[in-house]
Order: structure tokens, then C-alpha cells, then sequence
């Protein structure tokens, strides 16, 4: 009776087991033809709906995985995949969550993370030539970033080395613009004691001028009288001289001419 119980429990459970089963499996199949529709969004509902009835389902994790890749959603994506390579033992499936999530890290820009998980994905499945080549596409755009990092570093260097040389042009311009400034300023210094010093000489040539007017004797108007008649006096008698010089010379002339005839 006991034996008969179980069997029939077992049964039951098996019956069970089988209409999840058949329950998951539609989901699924729902899920896969939204997604070759590109309805991604409303595959992941049906994927997740297949996971509630198996949480363990390997193809729903994986398909809700590429669904979630799909709509961008990366960081999601990623975790699946993860998630379910913890438990994996199949090298196959391993291979192909590896690789999936090199894509996925490769879309976000984790070139480096990307190139390890395409390797780990050829260590489990070293046959794969799509593996192969997405590890040289990763490795080609390493290449580049390393190349574009380098310009991008030559480039600043350029515009530090440019900076440099405006600031010291700029430096130097300002030097030799205060250099003519004070220049400029020594020189009106200079001018203006020169024309202090002049100013100086011409009040002490006219001081000593004055001085030499102020010195000078001042006569009375009858003293300047006499004087004027003595000297016209003395000029009198100058004449008288020369006019008596003049007539003994002629007088001698005759003389002279009278005795040769």
C-alpha cells in the first residue's frame, strides 16, 4: 500500500513538474519570437515569466541576458551573464556566456575587461571564430584608444609648450615696455632738472646783470653837460691838428715843386 502511495506521489510530482515544464517552454518560445521581432523589451516580460517557473533555467537566463543586451541595458546584462557562469560547469555554455559577456563590456567602453572575458571565452571554447575575431576587433580599438591617448598627450603638450611661449612673449613685452617706460622717465627727469639748472643760470645771469646796473655810477644831468662839452672840445682841437698837419703838408708840397722848376 505504501509502495503504491508513493509511486502515485511521485506521479503527481512528475505531472507537476512536466506542466511547469510546459509552462516555462511556452514562455520561452514567446520570448524568442519577440525577439526575432526585435520587440526586446517585451521578450525580457516573457523570459522573466519563464524564469519565475524555473529559476533555474539556463536558455531563459541566457535569452533574458541577450534581451536586456538589446535594449542597452548593459550593466543588467553583464549581471545575467554572470550570474550564470558562477554555477556553470558545461565548457561549452561557459564559452558562450564568456563571450557574450566580451560584447557587452565592449559596448561599455571596458576594452580591457573585454579582451580578458573574450580570452577566458576561448579557453572554454578555442574553436570559435566569431570569439576570435570580436578579440582582435577589441584589441584593434585598444590600439587606437592607445594612439588617440597619445596624440590627445602630444596635443596638450603643444598647447602648454604654445601657452608657455605667449606667456613669456607676454612677460617680455611687459619687460621691455617697463624698461621704456622708465626710460622715459629718467629722461623727463633729467630734462626737467636741465631746465631747472638753465632756469637757475639764466635768474643768476640776470641777477649778476642787475647787480653790474646796480653798480654802475649814475651821473647828474650838469656832469653828463660838461662831459659832453669837453669832449666836444677835445674833438675840437682834434680837428684844429689835422687841419693845421694838413696845410704845413701842402705848404711843403709847393715848396718842393717850386724849387725843381
Amino acid at each position: 500500500m505504501k509502495k503504491i502511495l508513493l509511486i502515485f506521489i511521485s506521479l503527481i510530482c512528475l505531472l507537476s513538474m512536466e506542466a511547469v515544464a510546459q509552462k516555462e517552454r511556452k514562455f520561452i518560445r514567446s520570448g524568442n519570437e519577440l525577439f526575432e521581432g526585435e520587440k526586446f523589451e517585451n521578450s525580457e516580460v516573457e523570459y522573466r515569466k519563464a524564469l519565475d517557473k524555473k529559476i533555474n533555467s539556463y536558455e531563459a537566463g541566457f535569452n533574458l541576458g541577450d534581451a536586456l543586451y538589446k535594449q542597452k541595458k548593459y550593466e543588467e546584462a553583464l549581471k545575467q551573464f554572470q550570474t550564470l557562469a558562477v554555477n556553470e560547469k558545461n565548457p561549452e555554455k561557459l564559452g558562450h556566456l564568456f563571450h557574450n559577456m566580451g560584447n557587452t563590456l565592449l559596448e561599455s567602453k571596458k576594452i580591457d575587461e573585454s579582451i580578458e572575458a573574450y580570452k577566458q571565452s576561448l579557453r572554454y571554447n578555442p574553436n570559435s571564430q566569431e570569439t576570435k575575431y570580436n578579440l582582435e576587433y577589441a584589441r584593434q580599438m585598444k590600439k587606437k584608444q592607445e594612439e588617440e591617448e597619445e596624440q590627445k598627450k602630444q596635443d596638450q603638450n603643444k598647447d602648454q609648450n604654445k601657452d608657455q611661449k605667449d606667456q613669456d612673449k607676454k612677460n617680455q613685452d611687459k619687460k621691455d615696455q617697463d624698461k621704456k617706460d622708465q626710460d622715459k622717465k629718467d629722461q623727463d627727469k633729467k630734462d626737467q632738472e636741465k631746465n631747472k639748472d638753465q632756469q637757475n643760470k639764466d635768474k643768476q645771469d640776470k641777477g649778476d646783470k642787475d647787480k653790474q646796473q646796480q653798480q654802475q655810477p649814475k651821473i647828474s644831468k650838469e656832469d653828463a653837460k660838461r662831459l659832453l662839452e669837453a669832449l666836444e672840445n677835445d674833438e675840437k682841437k682834434v680837428q684844429e691838428k689835422v687841419q693845421k698837419a694838413k696845410a704845413k703838408a701842402m705848404k711843403a708840397k709847393k715848396t718842393k715843386i717850386k724849387k725843381d722848376w
